[in-house]
């Protein structure tokens, strides 16, 4: 492992003929906007770029548009170029099946922002204290020499506002980005909208289900509280990955708890815990007990199990 920067990565990806992009399994606006971002500016060079994300399930509703959209292959069509580029992936799993195809790139590249990424690329760039790793995506844009253009602007963009939960917890750093994406043309309206404040109508009746199962722990996390529901997998499967995600949201609002989780169950007995703290948990720590990782307020985990196994397991590691 290299520990590298922005001009590490552009070096690296400068005289590259052909790159291969891979984004983490159900994509979010963060590591496709990266992916996309990327893959227009090494297009302007030139470069021949597919970029692809595990499974075989469409995008969701909200991120059909972004631009570059084009660059995207099916994972059953990658090619697998000699230098490829993983974006906001924590472990080299969260490619699951296109794993082998970042292995097997003579190159390997990882682009990240979580804390718990310990590497596994030839060269690494990863840096834990930005908001998203669309931002790291634009430096390494500038390193290339290429000009921020309203197309990748957007796709930077779209990684930047959900991940900072709509500049709610950015950091000051962030800011000033967001002053040179929309100068570059992006509008912000328009995609805060489509990425953050767009839902089906069927999102409202999930949405009532997964409230009123709701549950508040005053006494874990030392009484710091913790706030946690399930979405049972005939509920999940009704909802698009995105909207699922936006349940945690809603949910770590609860005033009485400094720790929010929500369990998903992907498919029956498997779950996807998703964790976020406010002010004084780490909850990376709870994640890693489980396997997991992310960041310091936001990380998450996966288990197997019934809902009472599975909650009943994290209860026991935040209150013992």
């Amino acid at each position: 492992m290299t520990v590298g920067t922005a001009a590490d990565v552009a070096a690296a990806l400068r005289d590259a003929d052909a790159v291969t992009i891979l984004c983490h399994v159900r994509p979010d606006p963060d590591t496709l906007g990266s992916g996309l971002g990327l893959g227009l500016a090494l297009s302007e060079l030139g470069t021949t770029v597919e970029v692809a994300y595990p499974g075989t399930l469409p995008l969701p509703a909200s991120m059909v548009g972004l631009p570059g959209s084009e660059l995207l292959v099916d994972a059953d069509a990658v090619i697998g170029h000699p230098v490829a580029v993983a974006v906001d992936a924590a472990t080299l799993g969260r490619l699951e099946g296109l794993a082998g195809v970042f292995g097997g790139a003579a190159q390997r590249i990882v682009i990240d922002h979580h804390v718990s990424n310990t590497g596994f690329g030839s060269v690494d760039f990863i840096d834990a204290s930005a908001d998203c790793t669309a931002a790291l995506v634009l430096q390494i844009v500038d390193e290339l020499g290429v000009e921020l253009t309203e197309p990748i602007a957007t796709c930077i963009y779209a990684g930047l506002v959900t991940d900072t939960g709509s500049f709610k917890w950015a950091r000051p750093a962030s800011f000033p980005v967001a002053a040179r994406l929309l100068e570059a043309g992006v509008d912000g309206a328009k995609w805060s909208r489509q990425l953050l404040d767009s839902h089906a109508f069927a999102w409202f009746g999930v949405t009532s289900a997964v409230l009123a199962a709701t549950q508040l722990v005053p006494a874990a996390f030392d009484g710091e509280g913790l706030v946690y529901t399930t979405v049972p997998h005939e509920l999940l499967s009704s909802m698009a990955w995105d909207e699922s995600e936006s349940l945690i949201d809603l949910v770590r609002t609860a005033r009485e708890a400094e720790v929010a989780a929500v369990f998903k169950e992907s498919d029956p007995g498997q779950w996807n815990v998703s964790l976020r703290s406010k002010t004084g948990v780490d909850v990376t720590v709870v994640a890693r007990a489980f396997g997991g990782g992310g960041h310091v307020r936001a990380a998450g985990y996966s288990a197997t199990g019934t809902a009472e196994e599975v909650t009943a397991a994290l209860l026991a590691q935040c209150t013992g």
